[in-house]
């Protein structure tokens, strides 16, 4: 074999192994790339995990304690029937405004009637209340009337209550239903007990609810009666909870003086039920501190 091929044959050998060389560094750089990339997603998966549980926990840490205080611009929605509007010209609105000019706060408050009598019907008993919030929950009004995924973006605070039929309370059958609209004790029980879940779903914002509007003697029965006043009791001793975001005003015991009926001296007349302008004069700075303890974050005192 002369030179020439010698070179030739030389060259050859280390081009076959420079080849191979490629070939075999390939190959095994496949194995690696998926082991990066698997590692890479298993870590995205951990952060994932690990931001949903900061998520939670952020949530946690920043819903309010009952005993905090709300935002000094904390806005209030006063929703009513006819009973809830005579105590709200008895200077509810004035009994806030006049706080904040002493105290340097800028409360507002906002009446509403809520339902309104069309199209949803002038009823604001606990069914009703449970048909809006619980029933047709959601980011949408149902038959015009606002959820409180809704109201809860715009108010700090939802004052609500039942005008006086909520008092003719009829005897219990032993079947309970949350979906049905007559008004017994065991019905209101599960509404009220399902409107207290969705509420506690807001813990950034806070409740207050007005125990039931009493009815004069003329206008209901001992039983009825008896009904309505252990429905109150329930809520205030067993239904409210001291510690979360829901207040009860003692509105019937305002209105009756612990008895069964609507005061005479408190109502429009022996047959109606509306209080009067001096009783709503007396009890609407009454509920208008009771708001304004509750957004200071001194409502279960």
């Amino acid at each position: 074999m002369n030179l020439v091929s010698k070179i030739f044959g030389i060259k050859l050998a280390g081009l076959l192994i420079i080849i191979l060389f490629i070939a075999i560094s390939g190959c095994s750089s496949a194995p690696d790339t998926e082991s990066q990339s698997a590692s890479e997603n298993a870590q995205l998966a951990d952060d994932t995990v690990t931001t949903t549980n900061a998520s939670h926990t952020d949530e946690n840490v920043i819903a309010l304690e009952s005993t905090d205080p709300m935002s000094s611009s904390a806005k209030v929605i006063y929703l009513h029937h006819s009973t809830g509007g005579v105590i709200w010209e008895g200077g509810v609105q004035d009994t806030i405004e006049k706080y904040n000019a002493e105290h340097g706060t800028d409360y507002s408050i906002t009446p509403l009637e809520f339902p309104k009598a069309s199209p949803y019907g002038w009823n604001n008993y606990p069914y009703d209340y449970w048909n809006i919030w619980v029933n047709h929950a959601g980011p949408s009004a149902y038959m015009e009337e606002p959820t409180l995924e809704m109201l809860t973006q715009t108010y700090d605070v939802i004052v609500w209550k039942h005008c006086f039929p909520v008092s003719n309370i009829v005897a219990d059958t032993g079947s309970p239903d949350v979906t049905s609209s007559v008004k017994s004790l065991e019905n209101y029980k599960l509404q009220y007990n399902a409107l207290k879940e969705k509420m506690h779903e807001f813990p950034n914002k806070r409740f207050i609810v007005w125990t039931g509007a009493a009815l004069v003697e003329s206008q209901t029965n001992p039983a009825e009666a008896e009904r309505a006043r252990e429905f109150a009791n329930w809520v205030k001793t067993t239904w409210d909870e001291p510690g979360d975001n829901i207040y009860v005003w003692d509105f019937r015991e305002l209105e009756t003086g612990g008895g069964l009926y609507l005061l005479p001296e408190n109502a429009v007349s022996p047959s109606d039920s509306h209080p009067n302008s001096k009783f709503a004069a007396s009890v609407a700075p009454l509920i208008g501190q009771r708001i304004i303890d509750v957004i200071e974050g001194r409502g279960d005192n």
